[in-house]
């Protein structure tokens, strides 16, 4: 007779998790004509991208499959409790280093690869902060085994 095993995350673990699932959407959607405007402009790197995910965030097929990488690892690293803290805390680093990017390169200059508006770069702050705090915030103790 099979028991059902249960699985409990710690609170690291389900932010990692459901940050990961958000980043794999948003680099669906990303994919998703109507969702992207400007679709037929999507290139694969480069500032002369017009799509705009939801109209608003610049995009191209590189920063959707770097999104849908970045969701997958968050997915992954969640498993454990220690790579949801680092997939958190890392993560968020990357996020914050692309921000100041994003601040420091010129939006029509081919530095601008990837590519990244003030939206973007908003929301890049944005994301790399909360991730940090979320990392460091729901780690301050380490869980305790789990029978």
């Amino acid at each position: 007779m099979n028991t059902p095993r249960t699985t409990s995350r710690t609170p690291v673990q389900l932010a990692a998790l459901v940050t990961g699932v958000v980043f794999l959407l948003v680099g669906v959607l990303g994919f998703v004509p109507g969702i992207t405007t400007n679709f037929d402009q999507l290139q694969f790197a480069s500032h002369e991208s017009d799509a705009m995910l939801l109209g608003v965030f610049q995009v191209s097929i590189l920063h959707n499959i770097v999104h849908l990488l970045f969701g997958v690892a968050g997915v992954v690293l969640a498993r454990t409790w220690s790579g949801a803290r680092n997939f958190l805390i890392g993560g968020g680093v990357v996020y914050l280093l692309l921000w100041i990017y994003g601040m420091l390169v010129g939006h029509d200059t081919p530095a601008n690869f990837v590519p990244v508006n003030d939206a973007d770069n908003w929301l890049h702050l944005f994301l790399g902060v909360a991730m940090v705090a979320l990392g460091v915030l729901l780690t301050r103790r380490r869980p305790s085994a789990i029978r």
